[in-house]
Order: structure tokens, then C-alpha cells, then sequence
């Protein structure tokens, strides 16, 4: 089991930028960022492994997910930037030990922090 610690939340107006952090106690792991806003189902941003990212395609022009070069510390981020108010939602990062067919499915992750919550004025 990793454990999963999400930082960086808060709030800003539209057209701003945020950076959330997700620090997490193992490696080798697919990591994942999801949201959730009231009232919707839970859906994917971004995930990353040792490879390559990969997004939502909502997500592909204003969403950054990166980890420290080599990896150097055990963290995930995800910049956000041109904000709107349809971004505010808990994000959660997520973890799954080794690869996933479909790394942005909700269902391939068992580890799960405890989410961070963004929110995003007009």
C-alpha cells in the first residue's frame, strides 16, 4: 500500500494558474490525478509512469502532469493553467503499482489520497 498526500489546493479567479503536489511513499507506480466536481462523476486528468504522460482530452492544452527530473523525489505535479470556473473539483492523485491498459481508468488505480480542493471564481 502507498500512501498519498496531496498538496497546493486553494482557490483563484479565472485565466489563473495553480500547481497541486501529490508526494507518495514507493516508486514504480503509475500515478494519476483525478477530479471530482459536486454533483459528477469522478473523472480523469492526467496520469504518468516512467514513460510518457497521458491526458484527458480536456485536459491536453492547459494541464501539465511531470515528476522531478530522475525522478529525484517521490512527487507528482499537476500545473494548471487558463483556469476556469468549470476546473473547480476535489482532485485526488492516485497510484497503481506497475503498468495499466488504460492508464487514465478510474478502476486500474488501489491507492487513492485524500484530494485537494481547487475551486475557480469568475
Amino acid at each position: 500500500q502507498v500512501q498519498l498526500v496531496e498538496s497546493g489546493g486553494g482557490s483563484v479567479q479565472a485565466g489563473g494558474s495553480m500547481r497541486l503536489s501529490c508526494a507518495y511513499t514507493a516508486r514504480r507506480y503509475l500515478m494519476g490525478w483525478f477530479r471530482q466536481a459536486p454533483g459528477k462523476e469522478r473523472e480523469a486528468v492526467a496520469s504518468i509512469d516512467s514513460i510518457e504522460p497521458t491526458y484527458a482530452d480536456y485536459a491536453k492544452d492547459r494541464f501539465t502532469i511531470s515528476k522531478p527530473k530522475d525522478n529525484a523525489e517521490n512527487i507528482v505535479y499537476l500545473e494548471m493553467n487558463s483556469l476556469k470556473p468549470e476546473d473547480s473539483a476535489m482532485y485526488y492523485c492516485a497510484a497503481r503499482h506497475g503498468v495499466a491498459p488504460d492508464p487514465l481508468a478510474e478502476d486500474n488505480y488501489n491507492n487513492w489520497g485524500q484530494g485537494t480542493q481547487v475551486t475557480v471564481s469568475s
